[in-house]
Order: structure tokens, then sequence, then C-alpha cells
């Protein structure tokens, strides 16, 4: 099983519906990461926020380390949709190496 073919996503409907989905958590979680760590940026400027900016640092760390995560799953659950099922039109050469 080959991972990150450029092509997987459009081999189907379905395959472009958990794409979709998979995009949506992966844009909502690196947003979620950017506002967190702007708004601990501005807490951290001053001591009696320095404790809350620090986390919200930590949790927009985790949600960095989650992109990949998403993006493996997305492709673990393309993968197993299989690449047999393929809509009139698309081409099969992605297939291909």
């Amino acid at each position: 099983m080959k991972l990150f073919r450029s092509r997987r996503f459009d081999a189907s409907s379905r395959h472009r519906q958990v794409y979709s989905a998979y995009e949506i958590a992966y844009t909502s979680v690196d947003w979620l990461a950017a506002v967190l760590f702007t708004i601990g940026s501005i807490m951290f400027l001053y001591d009696d926020l320095m404790k809350a900016g620090t986390w919200l640092f930590i949790i927009g760390s985790v949600c960095f380390a989650l992109r990949p995560s998403i993006r493996l799953a997305r492709e673990l659950h393309l993968a197993r949709l299989g690449e047999d099922v393929m809509e009139p039109g698309n081409s099969p050469d992605y297939r291909r190496g």
C-alpha cells in the first residue's frame, strides 16, 4: 500500500468526501493552533497572564502535532477505500509506481 499518492483523493465521489472531511479537520486544527499561539503571545506580554499564555502555547503545540496525524489518518482511510473503484473520466494513471 503506497501512501500520499497525488490522485488517490479523486478516485471516486466517496474518496472526495473523505478527503474533504479530513481537509476540514486539518484546516480547523491549523487555524486553532494559530489562534492559540497569537493569543498566547499577547498574554505573554503581561506578567499576570504569562501562565495562561504558556498553557495556550502548549495546547497550540499539541494542535500542531495533530496536523501530520490527521494527514496520515486521511491517507490510511483513502487507502482502505481501495483504488479499484474508478468513476468514468478519472484517469487510472496515478495507480502506477
